[in-house]
C-alpha cells in the first residue's frame, strides 16, 4: 500500500516526489507545511503552480480541467487542490427539503470525486497534483486511487519520541543543524507545537550562518516562554527529559499551578505507571501484560511511555523515586515541607540524573 506518514515523506524528501500526492490527517500544520514543502520542491524542478480550493459551493471542475488541459506557457504544472471541511460537512436542517438538499449534494460530490479518480487516472506525465483534505482522512475512493498511483500521507499528532525529530528535519529544511541541548530547549519550551518550533528555529535562523549548528543560547532571546498543556509535565518525565522537565514545571508554577496538584495529579501517577511496567519487565512479561495490568490499551501512548521509562531508569530507581515523591505528597499537606517548589525540582533532577 502506498501510505505513509509524515514524518517518514520529510525524512525521503531528496527522492523524486510521486506524480500524486494525497494529504489528510488531524494535524492542520503538519498537512500545510508538507503541501509547502512539494510546492517548493516543484519549483525547484521547473514545475509552474497552480491553486484550487474547494469549497461548500464548489466543484472539482475547475482542477479537472487543469489537470486534463494543456498550458503553452507552463508545460509543466504542479496542481495543489485543497479540499475544506464545508465541501462535505454541510449543515442540514430536519425538513423533507433541507434531506433532498443533501442528497442531491452528495450525489454532486460523488460525481466530482468520480471525475476527479478518473483525471487522475489519465494524468500526463509533465503534471504534478497535490490533494489536501483539511479532514481526519479522505474519501475512500479517492484515498485508492492515490495509493494506486501515488503516495497517501497521514498527518497524526506526533508522539513524544517524534518531536526531536521534527525539530531536526525542520532545522535542516532551513539549512541549520541543532546540538543536542538546542533541541532539548526547543522542545522543553514548545512541547508537541511544531508550528512554534519551526517559527523558533527560522527567527534563530537570522543569527547563524546557512550551514551553520544552531546552540542553545541562540533561542534565549527568540524563543517565547509558552504555558504548559496539562499533563506535559508527565510526558517530559517519561520521556527521561530532565532539563526540560525542570523547565516545564518551572513555567508551570510560574502559571500559578500549585505543586501540590502538579505533584499529585501528573508526577506520582506516572511514576507509578512506570514502576509498575517495570516490575512486569523484571519478571520478563511484555507490552501486552503491562497493558493489562494499566488497565489500558496495547496502543495506548500512555502504555508506551510508561515501557520507556520503565527501560530507561529501571525498576529500583523507579521504586526509590515512587517512595520519595509519595513522601514529599504526605510531607506538603502535613506542612512539614516548605519549599514544595524546590523539593519537586530535586525530585525531578535525580529522576533523570
Amino acid at each position: 500500500m502506498a501510505s505513509e506518514n509524515a514524518l517518514g515523506c520529510l525524512r525521503a524528501a531528496d527522492r523524486e516526489p510521486p506524480p500524486i500526492v494525497l494529504i489528510a490527517g488531524p494535524q492542520p500544520f503538519l498537512r500545510e507545511y508538507l503541501l509547502d514543502a512539494m510546492r517548493q520542491r516543484a519549483a525547484r524542478d521547473g514545475f509552474a503552480y497552480r491553486s484550487f480550493q474547494i469549497a461548500a459551493g464548489d466543484g472539482f471542475g475547475g482542477a479537472v480541467a487543469e489537470l486534463e488541459g494543456a498550458d503553452l506557457f507552463a508545460p509543466r504544472r504542479f496542481v495543489a487542490c485543497r479540499v475544506l471541511r464545508a465541501y462535505r460537512e454541510r449543515a442540514a436542517e430536519d425538513d423533507d427539503a433541507a434531506r433532498a438538499d443533501a442528497s442531491a449534494g452528495r450525489a454532486v460530490r460523488a460525481g466530482d470525486e468520480a471525475a476527479l479518480g478518473a483525471a487522475l487516472e489519465r494524468l500526463a506525465a509533465n503534471v504534478r497534483v497535490a490533494i489536501l483534505y483539511e479532514r481526519d482522512s479522505a474519501p475512500a475512493k479517492i484515498k485508492r486511487i492515490v495509493e494506486r498511483l501515488g503516495l497517501a500521507i497521514n498527518c497524526p499528532r506526533p508522539f513524544d519520541n517524534q518531536i526531536a525529530q521534527y525539530a531536526e528535519i525542520f532545522a535542516r529544511r532551513l539549512g541549520l543543524r541543532l546540538n543536542a541541548d538546542a533541541v532539548d530547549l526547543l522542545i522543553g519550551r514548545h512541547g508537541a507545537d511544531l508550528a512554534a518550533i519551526v517559527n523558533a528555529l527560522g527567527r534563530a535562523a537570522i543569527h547563524v550562518e546557512p550551514g551553520g549548528r544552531v546552540e542553545a543560547a541562540v533561542f534565549g532571546a527568540s524563543a517565547g516562554r509558552r504555558v504548559p498543556e496539562p499533563f506535559e509535565l508527565a510526558e517530559s518525565v517519561a520521556r527521561g527529559g530532565g532539563a526540560a522537565a525542570v523547565a516545564i514545571f518551572d513555567r508551570a508554577v510560574a502559571a500559578g499551578r500549585d505543586p501540590i496538584e502538579i505533584l499529585g495529579v501528573e508526577i506520582i501517577p506516572t511514576l507509578r505507571r512506570m514502576l509498575a511496567a517495570a516490575a512486569l519487565i523484571e519478571r520478563r512479561k511484555g507490552a501486552a501484560e503491562v497493558a493489562h495490568i494499566l488497565g489500558l490499551p496495547p496502543s495506548s501512548p500512555l502504555v508506551t511511555r510508561a515501557i520507556d521509562g520503565a527501560r530507561r531508569c529501571g525498576w529500583r530507581r523507579l521504586r526509590e523515586a515512587h517512595r520519595r515523591a509519595c513522601q514529599l505528597d504526605a510531607g506538603f499537606k502535613g506542612g512539614t515541607i516548605k519549599e514544595r517548589e524546590a523539593a519537586i525540582g530535586g525530585l525531578l533532577i535525580e529522576l533523570n540524573a
